[in-house]
């Protein structure tokens, strides 16, 4: 499991020029089932992505892929975690 922490870099302000190609990315991964879950860090630092179903290094290329990260919108960050406890709603996590 990963969590994809995107922060907000030196190109923040043309976040709006690529924001539908980021909306668009972040859609196709949860249509390919690697995306669970994605929104906003708070305050107004950006966001988060936690993904699953995938290498690191498969994920390292989507988030490449991402515009914000292509174009220095946000800096991106991955994180790897290996859930050793979990809620029952969450065990799939675990495989």
């Amino acid at each position: 499991m990963f969590i994809i922490l995107l922060k907000f870099a030196t190109n923040k302000a043309n976040a709006g020029q690529f924001m539908d190609g980021h909306k668009a990315w972040i859609k196709q991964g949860f249509a390919e089932g690697v995306f669970l879950m994605a929104g906003s860090l708070q305050p107004n630092q950006g966001g988060a992505v936690m993904a699953h179903n995938v290498s690191r290094e498969e994920l390292e290329t989507r988030v490449n892929q991402d515009p914000f990260v292509a174009e220095n919108v946000v800096s991106a960050e991955i994180l790897e975690i290996t859930p050793n406890m979990v809620d029952e709603k969450l065990k799939f996590l675990q495989s």
